[in-house]
């Protein structure tokens, strides 16, 4: 950015023509909320939830919208709860390439190139690179040009025993907060890419000399720091996620803005001075 347990799953894909209601149940039931308690949040009742989900009821297109906000359904999956109810999908996926996010794009750009020379990097659902700054290029120096084929995969490029793994002095650490990271997304989302990146990054070998080193004065940290070699120093960075307020589109909503912030004065100068 030892082997993971297997996370916990989101509702598997109901079968085609089950219908909204097996979705809507799934979905609440791995969110562990009762049918009372979702009927008091989308201001129903226990008696219509259940209609909906035994498909008594059909739920009108607000409903499911309703119900799918309260459930923190993904923006890509409401769509599919509405295509299962028999409406049309409500949020449009428009390619990150199209005009109508020119604005988009030059906005994440110079957020980006405003944070250099610190770190930035933006990624989609699967950790895809779709966007980076000097900052982590200068992190990728020297990486093996088969990891470095687009698309970018910053999981991949992170644990990969050929990528940076083997630069990270904390890798045990930092590897498993990136597989936990994963785990709490998979169990919120139904996506097979996602998980099948999972599987794969979890299976890479961690080298028997992976010790997690701390510095001779450590210094101390709000929050776990990734402490990487580069060129002979060891540059140590907090990582910070931030993704879109109310995303109204699926692409917007998987979009994930990933800054790396110097965690001591010694990474602060040498970075000033590598880009100023």
């Amino acid at each position: 950015m030892t082997t993971a347990a297997t996370p916990e799953t989101a509702p598997a894909t109901t079968p085609a023509g089950q219908g909204v209601g097996p979705l809507l149940r799934a979905w609440r039931e791995q969110r562990r909320v009762s049918q009372l308690e979702l009927a008091l949040r989308a201001d129903s009742s226990a008696r219509h939830i259940s209609f909906i989900e035994t498909g008594r009821s059909r739920p009108s297109e607000e409903m499911v919208l309703r119900l799918a906000e309260h459930l923190d359904v993904p923006v890509r999956e409401r769509n599919s709860l509405l295509l299962a109810a028999g409406y049309a999908p409500h949020y449009p996926e428009t390619p990150l390439d199209d005009p109508a996010l020119d604005a988009l794009r030059e906005g994440i750009e110079r957020l980006i190139q405003g944070y250099e020379p610190y770190p930035a990097l933006v990624v989609d659902a699967t950790y895809d690179v779709v966007a980076a700054n000097r900052g982590i290029a200068m992190l990728l120096d020297g990486i093996p040009e088969h990891l470095l084929q687009p698309p970018l995969n910053a999981m991949r490029l992170t644990l990969h025993p050929e990528g940076l793994a083997p630069r990270i002095r904390n890798l045990r650490a930092w590897r498993g907060h990136l597989l936990h990271q994963m785990e709490r997304q998979i169990a919120l989302q139904r996506s097979a890419p996602l998980r099948k990146l999972y599987e794969e990054v979890a299976a890479y070998p961690v080298p028997d000399s992976a010790v997690d080193d701390e510095p001779a004065e450590p210094a101390p940290h709000f929050a776990l720091p990734m402490r990487i070699d580069h060129e002979g120093r060891t540059l140590s960075f907090i990582s910070s996620i931030s993704t879109f307020n109310t995303p109204m589109d699926v692409t917007v909503a998987e979009l994930a803005i990933e800054t790396f912030l110097p965690a001591d004065p010694a990474t602060v100068k040498y970075l000033r001075s590598l880009l100023p």
